[in-house]
């Protein structure tokens, strides 16, 4: 006992040195744990504000606090003398270790971040994206899930929608129906193009707003192709485009407007012998 005193007398400056210095650590690692908290509780109530998936939100609040407490832990144990280059290489080697084990799977994460911020489609909507078309069902972290038009379910890697072109079909709250219709040469233009003006005007689902157009669009080898572009609600598009194409074949039959299609004419000649 009377040993222990002794040390304490003799390293009584060393003792108050180090006392201070893990005193500071503890206040250190207080700070941090403080500030890596109300950083994250205010990313993730911004994150939420703009409607951010809440699994995405609480996997980087998890993300960002454990970086941020890393960072003070590693400043304390320098504030109590211990060196620190050691443990940061190490963590960089694990980290770089982690990256090319993980680089796939990395990159799918970072683009359903993205997708999940820039939100270019939502669930719900029909998108055309990495080769495939479908609604929308589910955004996860490393894939998106989509359902075909006969109910396959694709699962598609974030990676692959954010490197490629998205069609949206249902950003916008209308489409325009286009269409091209060949009649004959023989045929009455004006009939046909009168034809189409009252079809359209008689499908209540057609927008009055932009106003319908009928015109010649090509004088074609074997047609007169008149292209009829209306615009309809996002979700009358396919009844409508498959409505219209039904009524101007059954009207044109009945008016005896013909709609031309390949034909091949075989000549027989008949050689007689001398």
């Amino acid at each position: 006992m009377q040993q222990f005193i002794d040390f304490i007398s003799d390293n009584q400056q060393l003792i108050l040195s180090y006392s201070v210095k893990i005193l500071v650590a503890l206040i250190i690692l207080y700070v941090g744990r403080w500030l890596s908290k109300n950083l994250t509780r205010m990313l993730e109530k911004a994150l939420l504000s703009r409607k951010v998936d809440k699994a995405v939100v609480s996997f980087l609040g998890g993300i960002i606090q454990t970086a941020i407490m890393v960072l003070f832990i590693l400043i304390a144990l320098s504030q109590v003398g211990i060196q620190t280059a050691s443990f940061i290489a190490m963590l960089g080697a694990a980290g770089l270790a982690v990256a090319l084990a993980l680089q796939g799977s990395l990159s799918n994460f970072a683009s359903g971040v993205l997708i999940i911020l820039f939100r270019p489609f939502k669930a719900g909507d029909y998108v055309d994206t990495a080769g495939v078309s479908g609604t929308v069902e589910k955004i996860e972290i490393f894939q998106t899930i989509l359902r075909s038009v006969d109910n396959k379910r694709i699962i598609v890697p974030n990676s692959q929608i954010t490197g490629g072109a998205i069609v949206n079909y249902s950003a916008e709250a209308t489409r325009r129906v286009d269409l091209v219709v060949g009649i004959s040469y023989g045929s009455d233009l004006r009939k046909a193009k009168l034809i189409l003006e009252q079809l359209v005007k008689a499908d209540g689902r057609i927008l009055a707003e932009p106003d319908p157009l009928i015109a010649v669009g090509a004088l074609a080898d074997s047609s007169v192709n008149l292209i009829v572009r209306s615009w309809v609600n996002a979700a009358d598009y396919w009844p409508v485009y498959w409505s219209l194409l039904e009524n101007i074949k059954l009207s044109f039959d009945e008016q005896g407007i013909e709609i031309p299609f390949p034909q091949m004419d075989v000549h027989l000649k008949k050689e007689t012998n001398p």
